[in-house]
């Protein structure tokens, strides 16, 4: 099946072309232009972009994959979670197409797509592992930070063990960069500043320390580090900023992994995904090895294209409800929320999150 993917939740405008896990065409436009003044993302300013270039993007993806409109046998769009302007632009614009065609068309959650998508078989890299169930995955991105127990390929088989209880991981990372004048977004420039610091030479605390609490937290940490520039000022110093930027960026990444290896010995889970596009973040791939040695663990990382939000990963996703008949031509809704489910801390089981 030929599935065309289109991915417009927050500040990427985005489409590719895939069979099953085979990605044919993968093309994304930036928004990071439009967005850099302002420290973070415009919503309003976001849907307009998506509006302007979704049709280049998607006639760019069809021509990469060397196919037609015509060849397509179903699509897939982001529907949940993200800006709501966002998302309806991708929304309409793949109702139309699929409506236009006479072809199937289903709604994808957004964190599904990268729960899956480290098993995208991109033509210039390395095969993925197979895919198989059940595994632990980390998300970490700059909207969204959990930890989950994933049991299929549906958003109502990934169970949340665990989240943020404020700031996502890539979140922190934008309001550090912004509060040290670094620019957005923030999570690649403190990576490779952190690479050249030293980060035993600041004392950061290490937030929701508590290994028996799955939950996340980074206002804390976030909070630390304008302490310390209150009372030390913005690091005049080039070596100092590196080595404030190494030990936020170590707090961050032993917080994740840490919190993904008590839900993987909790559930007795050994294969660990990571997932989001805080996944491309150069400490965390080296030191999950660390985390998650083999034999005993299998640990799957995304390729950095992967991890990022695209388009591949929401045909990839789309594909599992395609193949078991699911139009929703007609009945796509969208939603700020995520269709995966919380399971709650007394033992409950578990529970949609959102509607």
């Amino acid at each position: 099946m030929l599935v065309l993917g289109i991915e417009s939740s927050c500040d990427e405008t985005a489409a590719a072309v895939v069979r099953g896990n085979q990605v044919l065409s993968d093309v994304v436009h930036s928004q990071i232009a439009v967005h850099a003044e302002y420290g973070g993302v415009v919503p309003e300013l976001a849907a307009r972009d998506h509006l302007v270039h979704l049709r280049p993007v998607v006639e760019a993806a069809l021509a990469q994959a060397n196919v037609t409109l015509h060849d397509i046998d179903a699509f897939a769009v982001t529907c949940q979670p993200g800006l709501s302007g966002a998302l309806l632009m991708g929304m309409n614009f793949g109702s139309s197409l699929a409506f236009a065609l006479d072809r199937p068309l289903v709604g994808v959650d957004h964190l599904a797509g990268h729960l899956l998508a480290g098993f995208l078989a991109f033509p210039t890299e390395a095969p993925p592992p197979p895919l198989s169930f059940p595994f632990i995955g980390l998300l970490a991105s700059g909207g969204h930070t959990g930890v989950y127990e994933v049991l299929g390929p549906e958003p109502e088989q990934m169970h949340q063990h665990g989240g943020t209880r404020d700031d996502a991981a890539g979140e922190a990372y934008d309001k550090v960069a912004k509060l040290l004048g670094l620019g957005y977004p923030g999570g690649p420039v403190i990576d490779r500043l952190a690479q050249q610091g030293d980060p035993d030479r600041i004392f950061l605390a290490a937030p929701m320390a508590d290994k028996a609490q799955l939950d996340l937290s980074f206002s804390g940490l976030k909070t630390n580090v304008m302490r310390w520039v209150s009372e030390n000022g913005r690091p005049q110093n080039d070596q100092t900023l590196r080595d404030l930027c190494a030990a936020f960026q170590r707090r961050v990444v032993e917080s994740l992994l840490k919190k993904t290896r008590a839900a993987a010995e909790l559930r007795g889970i050994s294969r660990v995904v990571l997932a989001g596009g805080v996944a491309a973040n150069s400490e965390l791939r080296r030191r999950a090895a660390e985390f998650f040695p083999a034999p005993d663990y299998e640990l799957v990382l995304p390729s950095r294209r992967a991890a990022t939000d695209n388009a591949a990963m929401i045909a990839y996703a789309g594909s599992f409800s395609l193949a078991a008949g699911r139009d929703d031509r007609g009945n796509l809704t969208m939603s700020p929320r995520t269709r995966l489910v919380t399971v709650t801390r007394k033992g409950a089981g578990p529970r949609p999150e959102g509607p």
